[in-house]
């Protein structure tokens, strides 16, 4: 039947795709239990809140039984991180599973199957077209995004990572995004769920169920690498990836590699700047702070405890010992796909065998190749390359009962599995690239666990890592190796073997530790936790929706924010007789990324007519120098202008300049321009701007995280060079700028005499002037208040009335 939740997005999809049908609504109640009973509550306690887990698969399994509903046999998959992490979870919080089903199930799609699901799982599944479906997941997922993500680049198109970027492919993946918002749409209470993301897939998730729900609770974890910006602006789609992450409250990676990846990516493609504070770090986005969260994932303890203890695997243990009596035996289990170098695992095996003959008949690789998780006939080359070598080496040292290599390519049941790590005194973990790979924490717990081999002595192991590998961080008693170095991961394997039992033991311990505090519940209540505390200054805001397709987004105001509203200003603005007007110049009048930064004829004429209002009072407030202003702005008969943050006001093209009552001794400039054009040679792309009052220093066109390095250190060597000088050493947008000190007051007080009622209209674009609101000549109060102050950087057009006095520091 027709897909309940899948169709194009934004009518995005490509010309030759068949349009696809509406959803058909689904009923389905908006709070729900879980499978399981939930434990009572008080009536008196607030309901928990329910956890909404997305992720590509459901955590199902499906067999084919014709005795069955609905023609299959669905049982949990325990071994899903998206099932495990509830073990993390409050014990009564209701959780739905969201995603699609096994793909031998696929086919089974109805409303009927869903509420069956539903009822029994709290599964609920998304329907998507089987050809759809392909294109979202074999397609752009695993053939474009995936090997993109690990570093492998489309550079031709029959390169092994796969496809090139294709816009239809792109589209179908927007299409399998937005259907999966279709589903969240039907069932979801955004003042009460948790919405947690899993995975690369569901990228686009967050914009789309943002654009729905503007105050919703979003999380979204990346269970694969995130890549050097260098490799992730490769993507054609790049900044649409990017704030569809940041569509999210909080967004989790296993490694801090990978969030510096993914900051470096927001700063270099979005201008976007992040702070870390108590230990958080933030990222601020039209109003909102995206946390970023760093933590791998964890095992589940308890179903590795319940296979390690089921008698089959006792037994499995004792055949597998017996079956390598007197050999030194050593553990690889891998997907079969590029990036897990099973080949460079084999190639250094061989290697270790000619480097030390005395290994020879001894030292066993077993290596267990669980099934492809794509297709394709990269695949297929790995499997043919890890046969084609293991074969070679057995062929050269293989003798009559003895095998180097043992390649396990088939079926292997779970405790056959553990049987082989339980044994094994050493695991190799080889790959080029990975996410986190969880093997090695397995391995360990495991190898502890096992009580089958029948001694009572402290457990050891020994564990061959990757630098490449997202668990290599916390598994701080590994050896590390380059795998691409065959020579090394030989050598480590040797070290390994020969490496003393009390070394051995102390370097388990230490993994065992971690592996078993730091286990997937630990993980889960963690994200859980932190997600609460992103999410709980929602509705204490306001929200506002911008943007178009995936340059949506979400503009969050605080609660005291009022719209500008044109009907509420123009009668303010026509009842007044007295107003003042300040007009930001860079970013406001002009626009900030402009190269000729001089007013065009249109903004000299609008000028001139607002200054021909005789109850206006028109200034231009800039931190550009008096006589760059006085140039471009000649035409403007009565406009006033306040150059250098205010150090110098004039109040029309006649008027004498003013001078602010600031410092005027600046023998420091011969002292801080020195250390301004040392950094200044030392970053490309920076410069020192000369201001009569101050000196500013600019690192816009400098690498962002250069020169954002180069600023802290400028500030430091400045404030410490300048300590004893009458200034003030303080640290911009892209700017670290020295200015004199104040020597009093420049605002107008209480007391002063009223002599002119006024109406001020304050456009609060850039920095406030220091001498507006005290001129000499007149003292002024103001009345009412019209609009909001808003930002600079957002190009909000920022008018305000200020009860009381005017006062401008």
């Amino acid at each position: 039947m027709p897909s309940l939740s899948c169709h194009n997005l934004l009518e995005l999809a490509a010309a030759d795709e068949a349009p696809l049908p509406s959803p058909t609504p689904l009923r389905l109640p908006r709070v729900m239990s879980v499978a399981s009973p939930a434990s009572p509550t008080s009536p008196s306690s607030p309901a928990p809140l329910r956890r909404v887990i997305v992720s590509h698969r459901l955590p199902l399994r499906a067999a084919p039984d014709p005795a069955a509903p609905f023609g299959f046999a669905f049982t949990v998959d325990s071994g899903t991180v998206a099932y495990q992490l509830r073990s993390g979870l409050t014990a009564n919080a209701p959780v739905l599973h969201i995603g699609t089903l096994p793909a031998v199930a696929a086919e089974a799609a109805s409303d009927e199957l869903s509420n069956y699901l539903l009822a029994n799982f709290s599964c609920l599944p998304v329907y998507l077209p089987s050809d759809l479906h392909h294109r979202f997941y074999h397609g752009f997922c695993k053939h474009y995004l995936w090997p993109l993500l690990h570093y492998l680049l489309p550079l031709t198109p029959s390169s092994l990572g796969g496809l090139p970027f294709q816009r239809t492919l792109y589209h179908s993946f927007l299409s399998a995004n937005r259907a999966f918002a279709d589903r969240l749409t039907e069932v979801l209470t955004p003042d009460e769920d948790l919405v947690w993301i899993h995975d690369y897939h569901l990228l686009a998730l967050p914009t789309f169920l943002r654009k729905r729900f503007p105050r919703a609770k979003v999380g979204f974890f990346l269970h694969s690498p995130f890549p050097s910006s260098e490799i992730f602006r490769t993507i054609p789609v790049r900044d649409d990836l990017v704030r569809a992450l940041l569509n999210a409250d909080l967004v989790g990676f296993h490694t801090f590699d990978y969030a510096r990846h993914f900051l470096s990516a927001c700063s270099r493609l979005l201008g976007l700047d992040y702070q870390s504070k108590r230990g958080y770090i933030g990222i601020e986005y039209y109003g909102r702070t995206v946390t970023v969260k760093i933590l791998p994932v964890g095992i589940d303890m308890g179903q590795l405890r319940s296979v390690v203890s089921a008698p089959e695997t006792g037994d499995a243990v004792r055949r597998v010992t017996e079956a390598y009596k007197g050999r030194r035996l050593m553990i690889g289990v891998d997907d079969v796909d590029l990036f897990k170098g099973i080949g460079l695992k084999f190639l250094a095996m061989e290697q270790l065998l000619v480097d030390h003959p005395e290994l020879r008949g001894r030292a066993v690789l077993v290596q267990i190749a669980n099934p492809a998780r794509s297709e394709g006939r990269d695949v297929q080359g790995v499997q043919d390359e890890a046969r084609a070598i293991s074969a070679r080496v057995n062929a050269r040292f293989g003798t009559p009962g003895y095998t180097p290599i043992v390649l396990l390519d088939g079926p292997v049941t779970p405790q056959e599995k553990a049987a082989y790590y339980a044994a094994a005194e050493c695991c190799v973990v080889s790959a080029v690239r990975d996410g986190l790979n969880r093997i090695p924490y397995i391995y360990t717990v495991l190898r502890q666990e096992s009580d089958a081999l029948g001694d009572d002595t402290p457990k050891r192991s020994v564990i061959v890592l990757s630098e490449f590998v997202g668990c290599s961080p916390s598994l701080s008693g590994a050896i590390r190796v380059n795998p691409w170095s065959v020579e090394s991961v030989a050598e480590a394997m040797n070290a390994a073997l020969r490496m003393p039992e009390a070394e051995q033991r102390l370097r388990h311990e230490k993994h065992y530790k971690y592996v078993s505090t730091h286990d997937v519940a630990y993980w889960a209540r963690s994200f859980d936790q932190d997600l609460q505390r992103a999410c709980k200054d929602h509705f204490s805001r306001r929200h506002w929706g911008i943007g178009f397709g995936m340059s949506f987004k979400v503009v969050a105001l605080g609660p005291n924010f009022r719209r500008l509203s044109v009907e509420h200003i123009v009668p303010s603005y026509r009842r007044t007789e007295n107003r003042l007007i300040l007009l930001d110049y860079d970013g406001t009048v002009m626009p900030e990324n402009s190269i000729d930064k001089a007013p065009s004829s249109e903004v000299i004429s609008v000028l001139n007519r607002l200054c021909e209002d005789p109850k206006n009072r028109v200034f231009i407030v800039s931190g550009r120098g008096k006589d760059e202003l006085s140039k471009w702005f000649a035409p403007c008969e009565k406009l006033g202008i306040a150059a250098e943050h205010g150090y110098f006001t004039r109040w029309s093209r006649d008027a004498p300049w003013e001078t602010s009552s600031l410092a005027a001794d600046f023998d420091w400039k011969k002292t801080a321009e020195p250390v301004m054009q040392l950094y200044t040679e030392a970053t490309d792309g920076s410069s020192i701007e000369h201001k009569e009052s101050a000196l500013v220093w600019h690192h816009q066109e400098a690498d962002p995280d250069f020169g954002s390095c180069q600023a802290k250190e400028l500030l430091d060597h400045l404030e410490n060079v300048l300590a004893n000088e009458p200034v003030v050493v303080k640290r911009g947008q892209h700017i670290v700028e020295v200015n004199p000190q104040r020597l009093n007051g420049g605002q107008c007080k209480a007391g002063d005499p009223l002599e002119r009622p006024l109406t001020c209209f304050v456009h609060a674009g850039g920095h406030p002037p220091q001498t507006i609101g005290n001129p000499k000549s007149q003292r002024w109060h103001t009345s009412t208040v019209v609009g909001e102050v808003g930002r600079k950087k957002s190009h909000y057009l920022m008018l305000a009335l200020i009860n009381g006095f005017l006062e401008i520091e």
